[in-house]
């Protein structure tokens, strides 16, 4: 360009008369365009020594003399200087500086707060699609009314390329220099620029105090990045942005309607990477739901308006054509678009045909690798739960005992192929109900993929489309049933993905419900553990190789102990625990984890001064030789404890956790002393019985008589509590009155529910008998089961497990309808998956109407269970 040259500083023309421009030599200089801006890196002030071309990386952490303009990096470096200059040159300010990440530079600018101060903002100001929208006449309204305010702009997505908003009347702009400044994403950075000298003042003094200043070397990347940002960032304008940018950038989206859809078409892509963030210098793709939005709840992202299918394109400097082209073919190969031949040009395909072609697409896929439709019934049991120690004083950081009972809730799936899919809860007022599968509200699910886990929250646009749907005609009477309902059908869509099986669902319980025995729990396992084997998310190991003279390989049946893997169990856990999230809001996990493990467990609530979580308690071994006993010492703790015998004598009181808890808590607060005591005795109680129930050592009869006298000392602090309840009073004392002279204390949350009471092995059984008469007759309801026993269990689905012919008594009452309406009752049930052709009577009708004293009997009767 040619040299500026100053009109005021030439003699006076003698001769007033105009110059014709072309030929004029007088052209003041025009001002740099900004892409000549990015690629001149010019400091007047600091001129290298020796003539680089490219500013040297000053790696240095000190500097020699005194006095001098830098001595310590962390307070000044000159290659960080440069780069503060040039930033501050492209961004219309006077002053910039760099930290080391994009949330570094917010943390500096927050710390110009003072106590009192407000922000006002945006609720998403990082992820969401709803990130603050700041019109620059906002900014100016914004002055006038407040005119103290400071406004912060964050210019991420736009760079100085395309917006600066200190122009506009901003008092401070960052940017997350990785993206759009740097380019080439091998850093990470972090910039601010101000104009006021009082604020860059702070912010220098802030940077300094911290230590997060720009690392030289990063200083040197992010200078050389800054070079190519116009090149990389000269795309096409959009007329929207006209006012106050002077481009669109390049980072835009698209939906397609459907997210399986989507998944593949961002997977089809070759030249596009798959990757979070923007701004790069290579095109990337990526769904911003799974990936940089995933640790937004879904819920949440969906009030937002944030599409679960959307697609983020952030384009880099490839030609265009290749882009194209490498997109087209992706959306084609994942059947997004369609060649019309009439048009002749690629066209979308309809939501109903993506629907369609994914369809059968999967449908053939499955079939494939299957090669049959599940046409098995699944057949699962899971234990309920005994809080043994701690109970109430866990709400308070007490540690808590608790252990599995060999009273089970028994879920039972039988294939209808008729599009159809129903329940039938017999202990829930005999409730059954169908759904016609395509009718769900599947335009409000957000389907979790195999291997992926459910957002710690629930999706509540989910459950307010269950319940405004296929549960509105469920009055209040019958809120047992809709609750159980709701959470079948919330975990049968977000489990289930093109392929929706049709089938129906039964749960019957030898558990007391709503009892405080983890009926719940156990049904939210059943029904967990169904729905993961029926969309095959869950798959249960082969059977191992029998014994063989040939290869001389020997097998020794465990019959069916650890059989389920723990990786299943796991899975079972954590969607069992989604359940009774549904049933109870805010569940600690206990009765679902002792439903899914069986065994025993200590629980400490988080939030106190002792560890929090669950651990499992290895069980005691009775008195044996030593021989026999290291042979038991081997067996998972959950058959460690069966020979610990319990009575649990339901009062048949109905329980108000919420208003029990909630006078245990008013009762700390107005006499703490006291309360604090109690707890610190339970707490006292809760780690000895750890100790017994986990001492092999111990002698049987010493771990009866510590367990007896445990139970009675920890009831008396019930009591105390207030949690306690005269029919609860009268079970203790019939159990404790010879001839019995046992010990009893209440379970769960008491105010009712049941009643436990320990049985010594030396217990005769005419004497319990008699006892159980007793209770019978007082109006209660008592149950003998041992405690500590196996956890899920799964019917072996491998012929030569099954034993053929087992029909139990039938009940003689109704047990209510037993098959919906339209529902098709298969002949034969394929009860194989190993192939071996075994046909076997259905069980759903003997399930269904067993007598329920019989039906425990008659489970175990059918064949080998596999338990975890």
């Amino acid at each position: 360009m040619a040299p500026s040259i100053d009109p005021k500083l030439l003699p006076t023309s003698t001769h007033d008369l105009p110059t014709p421009d072309p030929e004029s030599p007088l052209r003041p200089r025009k001002p740099y365009r900004f892409s000549t801006l990015c690629a001149t890196v010019e400091n007047p002030d600091m001129k290298d020594q020796y003539g680089s071309s490219s500013v040297p990386i000053y790696q240095t952490s000190t500097f020699k003399g005194v006095g001098n303009e830098y001595d310590y990096s962390r307070s000044g470096n000159p290659t960080r200087s440069h780069l503060e200059h040039h930033i501050a040159k492209i961004s219309s300010a006077a002053h910039a500086f760099t930290v080391s990440s994009g949330m570094a530079a917010l943390d500096v600018i927050l710390r110009l707060l003072k106590p009192g101060d407000e922000i006002i903002a945006g609720d998403d100001l990082y992820g969401g699609t709803n990130r603050l929208s700041l019109t620059f006449e906002a900014i100016r309204d914004v002055k006038e009314r407040a005119s103290n305010a400071i406004i912060v702009v964050d210019n991420t997505m736009m760079s100085p390329y395309l917006q600066r908003p200190l122009e506009h009347g901003a008092d401070i702009v960052y940017d997350s220099a990785t993206k759009y400044l740097s380019g080439h994403h091998d850093l990470m950075a972090g910039a601010i620029t101000c104009n006021s000298d009082e604020l860059a003042k702070q912010i220098a003094f802030t940077i300094n105090s911290v230590g997060n200043a720009l690392t030289p070397i990063d200083a040197f990347l992010l200078l050389r990045g800054i070079k190519t940002l116009a090149l990389r960032m000269d795309h096409p304008g959009r007329e929207v942005h006209q006012r106050i940018a002077h481009g669109c950038g390049a980072v835009l989206s698209f939906e397609t309607g459907d997210k399986a859809l989507s998944e593949r078409v961002v997977g089809g892509t070759r030249l596009w990477g798959i990757s979070v963030s923007f701004g790069c210098v290579n095109s990337l793709i990526s769904m911003p739901c799974v990936m940089s939005h995933a640790s937004i709840d879904a819920a949440t992202r969906a009030a937002r308006g944030l599409p679960e299918n959307l697609i983020r394109l952030c384009v880099g400097i490839e030609d265009p054509v290749d882009l194209l082209d490498d997109l087209e073919r992706a959306l084609i190969d994942a059947g997004a678009i369609i060649f019309d031949v009439h048009q002749n040009k690629y066209v979308r395909v309809s939501a109903q045909q993506s629907d369609a072609i994914s369809r059968a697409v999967e449908r053939l896929t499955l079939e494939n690798s299957t090669g049959e439709r599940e046409d098995r019934e699944w057949f699962v049991s899971a234990p309920g739960k005994v809080i043994l120690f701690g109970e109430h004083a866990v709400v308070h950081g007490v540690t808590a005992i608790a252990a599995s009972v060999d009273l089970r809730c028994y879920g039972l799936t039988t294939p209808r192929h008729d599009g159809k899919l129903s329940v039938h809860f017999n202990d829930i007022d005999d409730f059954s109900h169908e759904w016609d599968i395509e009718t769900l509200p599947w335009n409000a699910v957000t389907h979790t993929p195999a291997g992926d886990e459910h957002p710690e929250l629930l999706d509540q646009n989910l459950i307010d489309a269950i319940t405004n749907g296929p549960l509105t005609g469920l009055n209040e009477e019958q809120k047992s049933a809709r609750a159980a309902s709701l959470a079948f059908l919330y975990m049968y869509m977000v489990l289930s993905g093109v392929e929706r099986p049709s089938f129906n669902f039964t749960a019957r319980s030898t558990l007391p419900i709503g009892a405080g025995l983890g009926s719940s729990a156990s049904f939210s396992t059943c029904a967990a553990t169904a729905l993961l084997l029926l969309n095959r998310r869950i798959i249960l190991p082969e059977p191992p190789a029998p014994t063989s003279s040939l290869t001389g390989h020997v097998h020794t049946s465990h019959q069916g102990r650890r059989a389920v893997p723990p990786a299943v169990a796991d899975e079972v856990n954590r969607w069992a625990f989604v359940a009774e999230k549904i049933l109870h809001g805010n569940p600690s996990g206990v009765d679902n984890s002792v439903a899914v493990y069986g065994g025993a467990l200590a629980y400490t609530r988080a939030g106190f001064e002792r560890k929090s979580g669950m651990e499992p308690i290895q069980g005691s071994v009775p008195a044996h030789p030593p021989a026999i006993r290291s042979n038991l010492m081997r067996l998972p703790c959950s058959f460690r404890f069966r020979s610990l015998r319990f009575l649990l004598t339901n009062s048949k009181v109905p329980r108000d956790t919420k208003k029990l808890v909630a006078g245990v808590g008013k009762m700390k607060t107005e006499e703490p002393d006291v309360v604090n005591g109690i707890l610190q005795a339970i707490q006292s109680i809760s780690d000895e019985a750890r100790r017994a129930l986990a001492d092999p050592e111990m002698a049987r009869e010493s771990l009866l008589t510590t367990l007896a006298a445990l139970i009675t000392e920890n009831h008396t602090h019930l009591v105390a509590l207030g949690v306690s309840h005269p029919a609860l009073e009268a079970i203790r004392s019939r159990t404790a009155v010879a001839p019995y002279g046992l010990s009893s204390k209440l379970t769960g949350a008491g105010g009712g529910g049941c009643a436990v009471t320990l049985v010594p092995d030396d217990f005769q059984e005419h004497i319990l008998q008699d006892l159980t008469k007793d209770l019978l007759k007082d109006q209660y309801e008592p149950y003998l089961t041992s405690v500590g026993g196996s956890g899920l269990g799964i019917l072996s689905p491998y012929g030569h497990h099954r034993r053929p012919g087992t029909n139990p008594p039938r009940s003689a009452v109704d047990l209510g309808q037993v098959t919906p309406p339209g529902t098709p009752s298969p002949d034969r049930v394929q009860s194989s998956t190993a192939g071996d052709g075994m046909d076997l009577e259905p069980l759903r009708v003997p399930f269904e109407t067993s007598r329920l004293d019989d039906l425990a009997s008659w489970a175990d009767g059918l064949g080998r269970w596999l338990y975890v």
